[in-house]
């Protein structure tokens, strides 16, 4: 068989030998780390002055976001407890920083204020990687300044008693069948306590149930309480049981009663991610091989089937040959950061590099990109993952080129993202508006590792090597794993086929070995992907497109076969003497007989609208809608889908829907968020409604801001879904949900734009009918009208009928 290669050539590109001018003076550091500082003093002081007790704060609006007084936005708000969310969450960062002062007056304000049984639903796993995580990171920070003398000396682990009294609370979510927990949680009356508002629920995801290993067991270690590590380290038995044995890969949401995968899509990102990188930090913290051995097991089939470099996809856990769909999401640029703590750098080099072009073409990572580079979901919620892997690939290679890298990120945050009472979320990279939130996670853990990124180890408050970031950036001791408990180990099977071993299966990585008097070795693998997005390319036009082929003598079978497909080859030496490229045997020049249509830089949506035609409507309230990739196609149905709307409940109708004679025969407004669209239309199909209009959850999104974009499915089979869907920004659908309040009865059309009633009148033909009686100078002639005319002339005498 003949193997070859093509190279594409779409122009003559000028290649330069130059070597990457990275160098980062200490005095430029010190520099760019006192301007972190100010960031950090700009972010926090805001919410301090702005919204303290109130657990975030709303940077556009300058105040506190407090549950129940602002517009619902779906699950984004189960991260809100009434518990001071965001001083719980920066309490250690604070000490990071340096800012000691601070911190014992953000430790003294959390004792005092802070009540931990309100009656709030909230999210288990946002709880404890946030709350949990921030109060025993806090507890640990403050129980060593206590130690050194000087400072805390007040102090008598009120913390710890808090984070124990809060892992109380969360625990009646693991009261299920499979030992899997509930994903939400009543604060003060659990989850089938009758007042709980909670307990219908049946799915969670991946991550969230295989995310509490770090936090239980600290609790439980720091505690003397072994129920919590018990819970957690059963919870993961489940998961590695439930793997899909062929690909030992895990799917992305589970049924927590009886352990079936409810969507079957595997990865790196959203609703996976933290489940792996609990299995190698609890290897660190805990030093319980059952954790790492489970990891490399995972890892194994991560590089065999998920990773495809610089890309990270989604495949179906079942069958991991088929990508399941074609798009990344944010939160895998953890990923590279967790492949550092595994020592296998390559990859993590690569694709880092792929995440630092996407941010030089979108100025942030957008929440989702295309394989091709191009935004899929343009919010940027100031997620740090991508400063994390940052760190740690400068960690692990000292290379000052990450350091550049960091500054981008500071610089950016700052031109882009700062605003008068704080730093806002991105509602879209593409057009750079902002959204009225800062979510904790941005003082949690953004401002940590970019501040440790340009901090020398000795001047730190704190030996930074002896403690373990958990996924929210919340340091704990590797010491724990020294404090042994009673608790029942972690059950698992005797593997059938031995790991390859590989230099660090068990072992960390150490950067002698990785870069062998090779300095160089990051560059190299870079430069690869200098260039993947197209960014920073030096290009000149050429009008010669052409492929270069460098084919055996032999080869004459793929030559004729390119013929056969219109293709023409000339061999390299027939070139004309003035060109410059060395003759190479067997190489052919290429011309293309045929053009290449260049696909759209973003695919082309077809704006729908929902119509509002009863009175007093009568169709003059149009607002714009996207459509969604499944479903009734509406641009195939000529007068649309007509009928009465009727609001789903529970609104975000992610579970059976409690009002489905409300919604049979009705168009079902129901709010994003929680869950896939398409599970949402499943239940409102069962439920009866004709037709669903979501409604977006982010506060003040419009479409006048926000280009439109088409919803797409869960990544499996959408075919039984028949209802139209559409989507409506927050701003469009606060006016449909008015108008339902107010009339109650209200009658919807749903259609493309270009179908709506009344849209296109002037351009249909039409005619002037003029009505008058008849006088004696009927005969002469008439203004001409901008139409034919019917002239209709009534005679007096004859009367009118």
């Amino acid at each position: 068989m003949c193997w070859f290669q093509i190279f594409l050539i779409v122009g003559l590109i000028d290649w330069l030998s130059c070597e990457e001018s990275q160098h980062m003076t200490a005095e430029e550091k010190n520099t760019i780390r006192d301007r972190i500082v100010e960031m950090f003093d700009h972010a926090y002081g805001s919410y301090m002055k702005y919204a303290y007790p109130a657990d975030e704060l709303m940077p556009l609006s300058c105040r506190g976001r407090v549950r129940g007084q602002e517009p619902n936005r779906g699950d984004i708000d189960d991260s809100l407890g009434k518990f001071s969310l965001t001083l719980i969450d920066t309490l250690d960062t604070l000490v990071v920083l340096n800012k000691l002062d601070e911190f014992e007056d953000g430790v003294r304000k959390a004792v005092q204020d802070v009540r931990l049984d309100n009656d709030v639903v909230v999210s288990v796993f946002e709880t404890n990687i946030r709350v949990l995580g921030g109060l025993l990171g806090a507890h640990v920070m403050a129980d060593l300044l206590r130690q050194r003398g000087g400072r805390m000396q007040w102090y008598e682990d009120e913390l710890l008693n808090m984070a124990t009294e809060l892992g109380h609370r969360l625990l009646p979510a693991f009261n299920t069948s499979s030992g899997l927990p509930y994903p939400k949680v009543n604060l003060r009356y659990g989850v089938r306590n009758p007042l709980s508002r909670t307990g219908t629920e049946s799915d969670t995801c991946t991550a969230c149930a295989g995310t509490m290993i770090l936090e239980f067991a600290a609790l439980s270690r720091l505690s003397g309480e072994s129920v919590f590590e018990e819970y957690a380290r059963k919870a993961l038995d489940v998961l590695w049981e439930r793997r899909q044995k062929g690909s030992d890969l895990v799917g992305t949401v589970i049924n927590i009663h009886n352990g079936e995968w409810v969507r079957r899509d595997s990865g790196v990102g959203a609703g996976i991610d933290s489940y792996y990188e609990y299995l190698m930090k609890a290897y660190i913290l805990l030093g319980d091989n059952i954790f790492l051995e489970r990891f490399n097991i995972h890892y194994s089939a991560i590089m065999k089937y998920i990773s495809q470099p610089p890309l990270l996809r989604n495949v179906h856990m079942h069958n991991p040959t088929v990508s399941a769909r074609s798009w990344m999401d944010s939160l895998l640029a953890f990923f590279p950061g967790l492949q550092v703590l595994r020592g296998d750098l390559k990859p993590a080099i690569e694709t880092h590099e792929m995440l630092y072009q996407v941010t030089k073409q979108h100025t942030f990572l957008p929440e989702a990109f295309t394989t091709e580079f191009r935004v899929h979901w343009g919010q940027h919620l100031l997620r740090p993952e991508f400063a994390e892997s940052t760190y740690y690939l400068y960690k692990a290679t000292g290379d000052p080129y990450y350091l550049r890298v960091g500054q981008s990120i500071v610089e950016k945050l700052n031109t882009y993202a700062r605003v008068p009472c704080g730093f806002a979320a991105v509602q879209d990279v593409r057009t750079g508006t902002h959204e009225d939130r800062m979510d904790s996670f941005f003082l949690a853990e953004m401002f940590k590792y970019l501040y440790l990124l340009f901090t020398e180890k000795t001047q730190l408050p704190i030996d930074i090597d002896n403690y373990i970031f958990t996924t929210e950036a919340h340091l704990l001791p590797v010491s724990l794993s020294n404090t042994q408990l009673s608790c029942q180990g972690n059950k698992t099977e005797t593997y059938p086929v031995a790991l390859e071993e590989d230099l660090f299966i068990h072992t960390c990585p150490s950067t002698d070995t990785l870069f062998p008097n090779n300095p160089s070795f990051a560059k190299s693998i870079r430069d690869s992907y200098k260039y993947l997005t197209g960014v920073g390319r030096a290009v000149r036009p050429s009008p010669i497109r052409e492929i270069e082929l460098p084919l055996h003598d032999s080869g004459i079978e793929p030559v004729e076969f390119l013929k056969s497909m219109g293709i023409s080859l000339t061999p390299l030496s027939d070139f004309s003497p003035g060109d410059t490229r060395r003759e190479h045997k067997g190489v052919y020049r290429v011309k293309l007989v045929a053009e290449v249509k260049q696909t759209l830089e973003e695919e082309e949506v077809v704006p729908h609208v929902v119509q509002l035609i009863s009175p007093p409507f009568l169709g003059r309230t149009v607002l714009t809608a996207g459509p969604a990739k499944f479903g009734m196609d509406l641009t195939k149905r000529e007068h649309g889908v007509k009928g009465s709307i009727a609001k789903a409940f529970p609104y975000t109708a992610c579970r059976p829907l409690e009002n489905p004679a409300v919604l049979k025969g009705h168009i079902a407004l129901a709010l994003r968020g929680e869950c896939m669209f398409a599970a949402k239309a499943r239940w409102l199909q069962e439920a009866g409604a004709i037709g669903v209009i979501f409604i977006d959850h982010r506060e003040g999104s419009n479409s006048e801001e926000t280009p439109l974009f088409q919803m797409v499915g869960d990544g499996d089979s959408t075919d039984d879904i028949a209802l139209p869907l559409v989507f409506l920004f927050s701003r469009e659908g606060a006016v449909l949900t008015a108008a339902l309040e107010e009339h109650h009865n209200v009658d919807v059309l749903l259609l493309p734009k270009a179908r709506q009633l009344g849209h296109g009148k002037t351009d249909q033909p039409f005619i002037n009918i003029k009505l008058r009686l008849s006088e004696d100078e009927d005969l002469e002639e008439e203004e001409e009208s901008s139409g034919p005319t019917l002239k209709v002339l009534l005679d007096e005498s004859e009367g009118l009928t």
